[in-house]
């Protein structure tokens, strides 16, 4: 029967061999939308920038499968992995990308602005590390209002060097605000290895002098981060303020669709494909435990192909945007 294996590990909810198909399936379903939308960027149906997350994806699932409803996210531009992981509709997002009126932001914000208050997904920002002092803002908002709510806020290796980001940090430890900050450390920034471009190479420590705790973690392998997520989360709920996480972990694509990312070799990124990707480890780990078999995997990516095709098709017949909303939705 073709799903059996997949079905003993569905059985019992909750269960993390069910969990593990779940992480499985997300991460599946951001590299699938990810080439799509790089395929799309080729056509000319996407506009401007456009940043892919294509082997970053263990960080979102893992760090996503840490909180629970009432948490918050936000993070800079490379952002669609983090909106597809906290549920925003795939079709909302693509529609977004190509600049239609289907979708999250009506079509006027694109690939980096893009939000869901009902998700509590506080955006994509294209500014480097402005979204910082913004996810700095959220966690005190929720403590503010007395909740034990947490703010996801992530940012990258290249942002981790900005001023501001070192200001969130101080009033965060300063008034112990719920706030997780996630650095995806993809080793290269826009083009510059950390080892070029940081005095301090482990992005971990870049809190000591505010006393925030933190932590490296490898960002290739999901159970790794889902297990370091839920430490630092229960450390902020727990009103002991800020934590870093910082996530060891690689993209496979250049900085945005416009760089040939020639500041790198073919070999090391062959290598980090062939040794360490995010979806094959976890595709090992199914197979080699027969928590599914290879029938079972395969009907997901037809599962998750149908999704982004789907997403595809309607962004593709969504409208554009009327000229009559040009000055909507903007603050003068």
């Amino acid at each position: 029967m073709a799903k059996t294996a997949a079905k003993k590990a569905e059985k019992v909810a909750g269960s993390p061999a069910a969990a593990l198909l779940q992480h499985y399936r997300d991460m599946l379903l951001i590299r699938r939308f990810e080439e799509k939308a790089g395929q799309m960027y080729g056509m000319g149906l996407i506009g401007g920038f456009c940043h892919l997350y294509i082997g970053q994806e263990a960080v979102v699932v893992g760090m996503q499968a840490a909180i629970r409803e009432g948490d918050s996210v936000i993070t800079g531009y490379r952002d669609h992995g983090h909106m597809l992981a906290c549920g925003m509709d795939a079709r909302g997002v693509m529609a977004e990308l190509t600049g239609r009126s289907g979708g999250y932001s009506r079509g006027k914000g694109g690939s980096m602005h893009m939000f869901s208050k009902d998700k509590r997904f506080f955006g994509g920002h294209g500014i480097v590390g402005g979204q910082v002092p913004l996810g700095t803002g959220v966690a005190f908002a929720a403590k503010y209002a007395r909740t034990d709510a947490v703010c996801l806020t992530y940012f990258g290796d290249g942002a981790a060097n900005q001023g501001q980001v070192y200001e969130s940090f101080n009033m965060a430890e300063l008034w112990s605000l719920p706030v997780v900050y996630v650095i995806e450390n993809n080793q290269y920034a826009m083009g510059t290895a950390v080892s070029r471009a940081s005095a301090q190479v482990e992005l971990s420590r870049r809190g000591e002098s505010f006393n925030i705790p933190g932590r490296q973690v490898d960002g290739m392998d999901v159970l790794a981060v889902k297990a370091a997520g839920e430490e630092a989360v229960a450390w902020c709920r727990a009103g002991k303020g800020p934590i870093i996480l910082e996530m060891k972990t690689y993209r496979y694509r250049g900085h945005s669709m416009s760089d040939p990312a020639k500041y790198r070799s073919k070999d090391e990124v062959q290598k980090m494909r062939a040794e360490h990707d995010p979806i094959d480890q976890v595709r090992a780990r199914l197979l080699g435990e027969n928590l599914a078999d290879e029938t079972a995997l395969k009907e997901i990516d037809r599962e998750v192909k149908a999704i982004v095709a789907e997403a595809a098709e309607f962004a593709q017949h969504s409208p554009e945007p009327d000229p009559s909303e040009l000055m909507t939705d903007i603050t003068l």
